[in-house]
């Protein structure tokens, strides 16, 4: 096993960020309940400054996950629920199951930005994942949605301009874009997406509040309508921090069997 000081040197981020990452996860493991390690503890488990520990500690104060009381150390805090943040009611659902449900929720629970609007010619990717030819106008959007924490996501969409008519720029800050495809008419049927890594260039690591070179968790889902027609390609780039997929597994057949299926997908977020 790695110690935590090879991992710094082996993570593409700063040391104050994979030591806040580590620690954050640690947090939320619970295995901090009682009291966090002092700062010459962590200096020694990490191999660096303390200047560099202060500073990880200081994120996770700004992000009210600890507290740091003279004379008796650092502690850590209760997380808020979604309600104390300003999330929405509980009722406010879309007629959604499952992925999509989940999806939805989240818009619903969080604030837009649309840095990026326009109606363009399909380039030969994205007539490929629409399965339109190509130069087919397509409506592009870029929005970063944002908690009271900060930016959580980076999300760059592409709809065929025919089905995407009904809503504009503006709809777009209000709304999710699976509630504007179903009011303009498409039911929604299914989506299909992969889940890998990929580093914050400058504009997205300016718009995410991260430093260039930081780890995203980066998705790509198609979403498909009733018809097994694709309606709409994202690509979405996420803090690994500050959100995370919570999958539940059924395992098929009987006691040998080896096979598991998804049953849930929950997007966690804070």
């Amino acid at each position: 096993m790695q110690t935590s000081a090879r991992m710094t040197q082996l993570m593409p981020l700063p040391k104050y960020h994979q030591i806040y990452l580590v620690l954050r996860e640690r947090l939320e493991d619970g295995r901090f309940a009682a009291k966090v390690p002092a700062e010459m503890d962590l200096v020694k488990e990490f191999g660096v400054a303390r200047v560099t520990v202060r500073r990880a500690l200081g994120q996770l104060v700004a992000d009210g996950l600890i507290e740091r009381l003279p004379g008796r150390g650092t502690v850590a805090l209760a997380r808020p629920t979604n309600h104390a943040m300003g999330g929405p009611p509980t009722r406010q659902r879309a007629e959604l199951t499952g992925l999509l449900e989940n999806i939805v929720n989240m818009g619903l629970r969080t604030a837009v930005k649309v840095v990026q609007f326009e109606l363009l010619p399909a380039s030969e990717q994205v007539a490929r994942q629409l399965d339109v030819a190509r130069d087919t106008m397509v409506q592009k959007a870029v929005r970063v949605r944002s908690t009271r924490d900060g930016p959580l996501s980076h999300i760059t969409t592409h709809v065929p301009q025919k089905i995407a008519s009904g809503f504009g720029r503006r709809e777009l800050g209000k709304k999710p874009i699976l509630m504007l495809l179903e009011e303009s008419g498409v039911q929604i049927g299914r989506a299909r997406q992969s889940i890998s890594a990929k580093l914050a260039d400058v504009a997205v690591a300016r718009l995410l509040g991260v430093d260039v070179g930081s780890a995203l968790l980066a998705v790509q889902r198609l979403v498909f309508d009733v018809n097994e027609r694709p309606v709409q390609w994202l690509q979405g780039l996420y803090r690994p921090d500050r959100y995370q997929y919570e999958m539940q597994l059924s395992r098929v057949g009987g006691i040998d069997a080896k096979v598991w299926v998804s049953e849930e997908l929950a997007a966690q977020f804070h």
